[in-house]
């Protein structure tokens, strides 16, 4: 079977293109009732007062849940101190303190979703007042250091790095500067949340747009103290997560608190400005990056400090300088971490959290080198190429990204690039073309999935995964094909309820890594199962022979010895009088500790700058990556073009404008947070590099979700540096920075 690597269609479009889909706000639950949820106005203080005096004049009005009459909390629970995949702090209304602008004090409930949104904005609030720190450069004042980044150390050394910087004949010292950015994916966060009282205890129902859908049973139940098999969360499907719906937060357990309260099931869905603050948002960050070289272009030292905005509730890091570790052979080196607390929202993951930020320091440092040292970029990096990781001392389980340069390059026509800034016109525009490096860590996680042949020959397999629209329901459905032996139209997969086999987090890039390999192990388990009850009944032609004897093709069993000797599947299964069943787990070992493993690509992206008006456009980008085994071609490649699709953005397009006033977004929409259009996308090759990598885990995948952004930044500042001549170290790369 060769279902894996094809490029099927979705299993799952037609239930989109149909509207047969059904996203989390779109699910029907009897007697519905309808929330808004409430969000402070100022950036600290505390709530006095909520007059709801005018409110109770709304028709439908059923609750405003308020810190004053908010159902209180399990007493472990009381300071909404619960635990997603990272720290969260959740603010539940068990306190009347406000720690940001736009945070949830209060949930407004009503018949009707007019009735609630009329009754909230009727609502008098009333503050204490208290100071606010919302100026970064205040904030760096008083640095925090985190705990850890991620699972590695806040800080690294290796080498002198005073005389590293001694011994190179070339040094740089610049700073490099990303802002706050927003998710926006389509759908907003939803919550429907409904009780009942089976006589078993309180048994939750939680309709959750999540890239986590066991992180929401676990939470909640920790949240309301009841066991996590009493919670069931729901999701088929998520409307774009991009990391921001990777942790669980405040509006879910309220919605949940206010189904109790009420009696009733409840609707919230968060208003697109709502996206700003209480969901989190990658922070911005000031990278001080220091390399020095010989003249042959080899390093002799680099230094990466990274100061990053958190909130004042918890202690959030972008992992910046975790690239930068392991990227070039530097044999002196340091790397920092450091937090300026903020009255702003919690910062949380955002694709590629640290490798789209601190790539746009490291690969634009690397260009400035080049330039300084006369030397082509793309030399340069081959110059200081690493054969093993220098941070972690190990090998790499597979890297060709010595292949992505060159194909890369090839397809770009890079050789033909004349290095002088300002050297290519086209008409009244100025051309310029840059390159980056990009790399990701390819992560896995353990994973469950179950598996059942039914009596008609088709198979189900199950696990408490979620799909994103990455397309996990068609990658999931390919491996079940290949695993079990039968064509993907017999083949069904389903996801998106907790009480499935286990499942990790869709963050990180590790789903098919981690859910994949499960599915695979399911198929497995079936087919020795279905193999057992053959062999064992006269009646089978496979009567007598061993699970070594047989092969599996189109949904039969056969004799290696005699192909002709074969039974169906499903003949297997309707003798048996019963679905066939299997479940199995697969989970990491200890490969990470014998190997470095990463996915590795190259951008190469031509821009054009208008002379005059200094207006930005790319209409050309080429990338080239390495990632394992494609598990699907079609998805794989969508997926990688999306990436470098939102790596333009990150370049010339977004950024969250704070009111210095109030430390509220003051472009908390779609209509002034910009994002890449149709208009703004040309041209974008991207191409695959075949890789064997038996380490990463038995399918060869390494994740693919997050490594398209990764260097499209710095690709495009290098760029505009070379049409242009002015070095933009600021993102966005605006009109204004080049005029």
């Amino acid at each position: 079977m060769n279902a894996i690597g094809a490029p099927l269609n979705r299993t799952d479009a037609w239930a989109k293109v149909s509207g047969a889909a059904k996203y989390t706000a779109e699910h029907q639950v009897e007697g519905l009732t309808h929330a808004v949820l409430v969000t402070s106005t100022v950036p600290s203080g505390r709530v006095l007062r909520i007059d709801d005096t005018d409110a109770k004049q709304v028709p439908g009005l059923l609750l405003v849940m308020t810190p004053q009459n908010v159902m209180r909390l399990p007493k472990e629970n009381k300071d909404g101190k619960i635990q997603p995949p990272v720290g969260r702090r959740l603010t539940l209304l068990q306190e009347d303190d406000v720690y940001y602008n736009n945070q949830p004090i209060a949930v407004v409930v009503a018949d009707t979703l007019e009735h609630a949104r009329e009754a909230a904005a009727r609502l008098r609030v009333e503050y204490e007042h208290k100071e606010a720190v919302l100026d970064f450069e205040q904030a760096k004042e008083k640095l925090e250091v985190p705990e850890k980044v991620l699972t590695e150390s806040t800080d690294t050394r290796r080498g002198d790095i005073v005389d590293g910087f001694l011994a190179g004949s070339v040094r740089l010292d610049h700073t490099y500067t990303t802002p706050i950015e927003n998710h926006n994916p389509i759908e907003t966060h939803a919550t429907i949340a409904e009780w009942s009282d089976n006589g078993g205890g309180d048994k939750l129902t939680i309709y959750e747009s999540t890239q986590y859908m066991k992180g929401v049973q676990r939470i909640n139940a920790a949240i309301f103290g009841i066991p996590p098999e009493n919670v069931t969360a729901i999701c088929p499907y998520t409307g774009g997560g991009f990391g921001s719906k990777g942790s669980l937060w405040s509006h879910s357990p309220l919605t949940a608190m206010a189904a109790k309260m009420l009696g009733r099931p409840v609707k919230l869905s968060l208003d697109r400005n709502q996206m700003f603050g209480p969901v989190g948002q990658r922070p911005n960050t000031e990278q001080r990056f220091r390399l020095a070289a010989r003249q042959d272009g080899q390093l002799t030292a680099s230094a990466h400090n990274t100061i990053a905005y958190t909130s004042v509730l918890e202690k959030w890091i972008e992992p910046c300088g975790i690239m930068t570790r392991m990227m070039y052979e530097s044999p002196n080196q340091e790397t920092t971490h450091r937090l300026a607390k903020l009255n702003r929202g919690t910062p949380t993951f955002m694709r590629a959290p640290g490798e789209a930020s601190g790539s746009f320091a490291l690969e634009s440092a690397m260009d400035e080198l080049a330039y300084e040292l006369g030397m082509d970029p793309l030399e340069l990096r081959l110059k200081n190429y690493t054969e093993r990781d220098p941070g972690k001392d190990l090998p790499w389980s597979s890297k060709s990204l010595r292949q992505c340069y060159e194909i890369g390059a090839e397809r770009f026509g890079w050789k033909d690039r004349n290095p002088q800034p300002r050297s290519m016109k086209r008409g009244n525009k100025l051309v310029g073309w840059g390159m980056a490096t990009a790399t990701y860590p390819t992560n896995r996680s353990a994973g469950e999935c179950s598996a059942c042949l039914q009596p008609d020959g088709s198979a189900l397999f199950r696990s408490a995964t979620q799909d994103l629209g990455t397309g996990t329901y068609t990658v999931m459905t390919q491996i079940a094909a290949d695993s079990i032996g039968l064509p993907v139209e017999r083949v069904r997969f389903e996801l998106g309820n907790s009480q499935l086999p286990e499942s990790p987090v869709s963050g990180g890039s590790t789903t098919v890594a981690s859910v994949g390999p499960a599915v695979q192990a399911a198929g497995h388990a079936l087919r020795l199962k279905l193999v057992g009850i053959a062999v064992a009944h006269e009646a089978s032609p496979l009567f007598g022979a061993t699970a070594d004897q047989v092969g599996f093709e189109q949904g039969e069993i056969y004799l290696l010895a005699d192909a002709g000797k074969r039974e169906s599947m499903a003949a297997i299964a309707a003798r048996h009088g019963a679905p066939v069943e299997a479940t199995a787990k697969a989970e990491p070992g200890d490969e990470n500790k014998k190997y470095s493993m990463h996915s590795f690509g190259a951008i190469f992206v031509e821009v054009t700058v208008d002379e005059d008006l200094g207006e930005i456009r790319v209409p050309r980008a080429v990338g080239v990556y390495g990632v394992g085994k494609l598990m699907n071609e079609k998805t794989g490649y969508s997926q990688l073009m999306g990436g470098v699709v939102w790596g333009i953005g990150l370049a010339l397009l977004e950024e969250t404008m704070i009111d210095p006033r109030n430390g509220r977004a003051v472009n908390g929409n779609l209509a002034e947070y910009h994002v890449p259009v149709n208009a703004d996308i040309q041209e974008i090759d991207v191409q695959i590099v075949d890789e064997d990598d038996p380490h990463v885990n038995p399918l060869g995948a390494k994740g693919i979700g997050e490594i398209g952004i990764v260097g499209v930044g710095a690709a495009i500042a290098n760029a505009v540096y070379h049409a242009t001549g002015k070095r933009v170290r600021d993102l966005p790369v605006t009109l204004d920075k080049v005029l």
